[in-house]
């Protein structure tokens, strides 16, 4: 009989067999910042918001202290709630204005179209080749739940707010609502920075299994999403961190421009003349698309790299058959 001893050295925890296509938002999937719904929704002009969010740095350098530039505006946000601009602002009604983003040509579309080429394509079926979406966004998470792209992520990383925190020697039984709830403090800050370990959850399976951490040590055989079966798509130098973790880790990076922002596609030439990016295309996801067949291609190559590499593993696993002497 055999025994757990007799397991072969080779077993893994994960089969890496899912390719993952990690978003930006802001820029990536809509045209501007999705913060203008909000500002719409309570006559807030957006330029002089987002004027003052870059005057903060030196407003409160006066003050001796120092402040994340990219997270900050999440305060400044709390400071319009509290002064009555954003009154009753609450996560229900993020979730709601996600509702009014309007995004980039042949999306939501493409999420379903790619998954469905790499999943249903016979080739790669035998080998349940999954393909998953993640979107890292420094925007508001409830947003991105609610838009009409949230249903085909498979994962959300974004800013989170509280509405009502917990009180002193609260009771986890009785957890304290308010009748009118709103924005009170920041749960969540991500950055550009802080963007990369949503990588390396991806990476790990941490976004998929509460019992591994980000922190934890795994083998490269051991981890659910290897680096080089992700695509990260988004649209420029604010992505560099990211971009840089999967060209180090051998990852494929794509960035976005609009059509016809002449500024905005040197901004991203640039990047590819620095090697930061793979490739980069106009933000257009219809088919046939420079973006559209880039993504669809590199998700096939990825998924054979997938495919060669566990028939390399079978045929060294068998032994040879035996022969007449």
């Amino acid at each position: 009989m055999r025994n757990n001893q007799s397991k072969s050295k080779h077993e893994t925890a994960f089969d890496q067999s899912v390719i993952a296509l990690i978003w930006d938002f802001d820029k990536t999937l809509i045209q501007g910042y999705m913060q203008a719904p909000l500002f719409q929704k309570y006559k807030v002009d957006g330029g002089k918001f987002w004027s003052e969010v870059r005057q903060l740095k030196e407003y409160y350098e006066k003050q001796n202290i120092n402040i994340n530039n990219d997270a900050i505006y999440l305060n400044h946000i709390l400071t319009y709630v509290k002064s009555g601009k954003f009154g009753g602002l609450n996560n229900q009604t993020l979730f709601e204005l996600g509702q009014e983003l309007e995004f980039y040509p042949g999306l939501p579309d493409f999420f379903s179209k790619i998954k469905n080429l790499i999943e249903n394509d016979p080739k790669f079926r035998p080998f349940n080749i999954k393909l998953e979406h993640y979107i890292v966004s420094t925007g508001f998470a409830q947003m991105i739940r609610g838009c009409k792209i949230g249903n085909f992520a498979d994962g959300i990383w974004g800013c989170e707010f509280i509405e009502d925190p917990a009180p002193p020697d609260f009771n986890m039984n009785a957890p304290y609502k308010s009748e009118s709830p709103e924005l009170s403090q920041v749960a969540l800050a991500l950055d550009n920075t802080s963007k990369t370990r949503a990588l390396f959850e991806i990476n790990k399976g941490a976004n998929t299994h509460n019992n591994i951490d980000v922190n934890s040590k795994l083998d490269s055989q051991n981890r659910r999403v290897p680096f080089e079966n992700m695509i990260y798509i988004a649209d420029g130098p604010s992505d560099v961190p990211a971009f840089s973790i999967l060209n180090q880790f051998g990852g494929s990076t794509y960035a976005i421009y609009p059509r016809g922002d002449s500024e905005a596609f040197n901004q991203v030439d640039q990047l590819r003349k620095d090697n930061r990016i793979s490739m980069f295309g106009e933000a257009d996801y219809t088919e046939n698309s420079t973006t559209y067949m880039w993504l669809v291609q590199h998700s096939k190559q990825i998924a054979q790299s997938i495919i060669n590499h566990k028939e390399d593993i079978i045929k060294k696993s068998a032994s040879a058959p035996p022969i007449h002497l």
